[in-house]
């Protein structure tokens, strides 16, 4: 039995940089391999002002606890928002919403003025139609290499049955058939 994707050209491996370790552009073009959903990760910055942001880097901790973790950019405008704000919610994209993702991706300035929000957990901005929305309050944020890694406890998740937004190899994906 074929698998879509099969007869796609294989992606060629890194060459070693300077201390031994893949080169960080043929690095990322092989971790664009794995697939993943696309989320917007929200918060409320001290002024009270929501601040929100396009990420793929979302993932399960932990059960019990209930605990997640993402991983945001050192050089992002949006990290002093996230590193002081005590609650943030992942808000797991559905197909439809692909044009939230792109406007959470650029320098617009009032990102939140497409999509249906409401306040969630600590008032942080949770997007209505969503594929699932985790409400979270943050345990910790870390340093780690050019990011800072931020786990949150779920203190409220939902789901859809929306079909969910995909990230692969640099582009934008439907959901397939089940195998």
């Amino acid at each position: 039995m074929a698998i879509a994707g099969e007869a796609d050209p294989a992606v060629a491996a890194s060459a070693p940089g300077p201390r031994g370790e893949p080169d960080p552009l043929a690095l990322r073009k092989v971790l664009g391999r794995f697939a993943t959903g696309v989320t917007i990760v929200t918060c409320i910055d001290a002024d009270g002002q929501r601040v929100g942001l396009t990420a793929n880097s979302f993932n399960a901790l932990s059960l019990e606890p209930p605990l997640v973790l993402w991983s945001l950019r050192q050089a992002s405008p949006c990290l002093p928002a996230f590193a002081a704000a005590r609650h943030f919610a992942v808000n797991v994209l559905a197909a439809s919403q692909i044009e939230l993702s792109h406007r959470f991706a650029s320098p617009i300035a009032d990102r939140f003025a497409h999509g249906d929000w409401h306040d969630g957990a600590g008032g942080v901005p949770v997007l209505a139609g969503a594929a699932a929305v985790f409400e979270c309050e943050r345990t910790l944020h870390q340093a780690a290499g050019d990011h800072i890694l931020f786990i949150g406890r779920v203190l409220h998740a939902a789901g859809s049955a929306a079909a969910p937004l995909l990230f692969h190899a640099g582009h934008y994906h439907l959901l397939g058939d089940r195998l």
